[in-house]
């Protein structure tokens, strides 16, 4: 029964709350926008509707428009350099989970002297503690994907090292605000949709199968798992559909706080080392190639069997008595939203890299395998990559 949970950030949910950003106390007089190096923002009006906020709220504004998907060291670094020039003193993040993850450790590396990499771990980072306050930082978030605007940590690509790893974890990193406004998602396309929403479910799936339990982490958890079963094939289907969106939207964020109270596991490090040595390669993407071979390895160590046939139930099959029934859900849920068939050699990937990948994932995240329910080997890693290739 035991677990601690702290979240501090005021969350304004639900359909239109970005036009309540201007009557919340600001954390500072100057903001730094951080949004993609895309056109989506600008184009669909939230940029201009997020500085008209801002202005209402007293607050100068200038946009970084950088920001990748998988975010590069260099792209925060620019962004820091950024800030500093232009004196901001707190950051706005306005996008999807990679602009939360740059924004967030943009804020957590502007006032620190260094490298970035002194403040990471991993196999070379150095893990020095922050010599300074972090900067404060605002999360709007326009996709249902990663549930980073109500966490502490972002997750940062080194190329150099080929390592994507977590970064941050400090108290002071939560955002001050997030807006969680599913009329900032309805433009998202379908693909995208179902990445970012599978991304919602297995940070769910994997903490509520960890060793890091609590009635605490169920409860968000199992609220995921069950809005993105029944909410998700609606939203890609129809991404006007507003109920749909405000669902995922609310799994999302209930995964953001199963990060917060538990932990992702090992599919997490495996996926983020297919993506940093395949910049392309969307997080989600990876994620739902890797899952069902994933799940199936645990449901043959039959080491919490009934949490998964409890998952299966969330995710619609009511009857479910086998740990396997979650696997099949999750494979018809796939199916439903039109990612069943994604093939790991449309992005560069290929057999000869599973061991490197392997090793990869646990020395750079490797806490997140600690949190298995059971040990899992390099060998049956591999063989979970091997298995999920096509």
């Amino acid at each position: 029964m035991s677990y601690t949970f702290y979240a501090p950030t005021r969350v304004l949910f639900g359909a239109g709350r970005l036009n309540d950003l201007h009557t919340q106390i600001m954390p500072g007089k100057k903001a730094m926008i951080v949004i993609s190096n895309g056109k989506s923002t600008r184009a669909n009006g939230a940029l201009s509707r997020t500085e008209e906020q801002l202005r209402l709220a007293g607050i100068d504004t200038v946009v970084f428009d950088k920001v990748e998907a998988n975010p590069l060291k260099s792209t925060v670094e620019a962004g820091v350099k950024f800030a500093k020039e232009a004196e901001c003193d707190f950051i706005v993040a306005l996008g999807g989970g990679s602009i939360m993850d740059a924004a967030k450790v943009m804020a957590m590396y502007t006032l620190q002297p260094g490298d970035l990499w002194d403040y990471v771990g991993g196999s070379t980072g150095k893990n020095q503690p922050l010599v300074n306050p972090t900067l404060p930082w605002i999360a709007i978030t326009t996709t249902a994907g990663t549930g980073s605007e109500v966490d502490q940590w972002g997750v940062i690509t080194n190329p150099e090292t080929n390592e994507k790893i977590g970064c941050g974890g400090q108290d002071s990193l939560f955002p001050a605000i997030a807006v969680v406004d599913a009329e900032l998602m309805l433009t998202v396309p379908p693909k995208f949709t179902a990445y970012q929403g599978f991304d919602a479910l297995f940070h769910s799936t994997e903490g509520y199968i960890s060793c890091v339990s609590s009635p605490m982490a169920d409860m968000v958890q199992l609220a995921a798992i069950e809005n993105v079963g029944k909410y998700l094939p609606r939203a890609v289907k129809d991404g006007n559909d507003l109920e749909a969106r405000e669902h995922v939207a609310f799994a999302n964020t209930m995964s953001g706080y199963s990060m917060v109270v538990g932990a992702c596991t090992s599919e997490h490090s495996m996926e983020h080392a297919m993506s940093a040595y395949h910049q392309d390669l969307p997080h989600g993407a990876g994620l739902i190639m890797l899952s069902k071979e994933y799940y199936t390895h645990f449901v043959n160590k039959h080491v919490c069997d009934e949490r998964f046939i409890r998952m299966a139930q969330a995710l619609g099959k009511k009857d479910a008595s086998d740990p396997m029934d979650f696997v099949a859900a999750l494979t018809e849920l796939q199916k439903v939203c039109g990612v069943a068939d994604l093939k790991m050699s449309d992005y560069g990937i290929v057999p000869d890299e599973f061991d490197t990948l392997a090793r990869n994932a646990r020395e750079t995240m490797g806490g997140l395998f600690a949190c298995d329910a059971t040990p899992m080997t390099h060998e049956e890693c591999v063989e979970i990559f091997r298995k999920s290739c096509r």
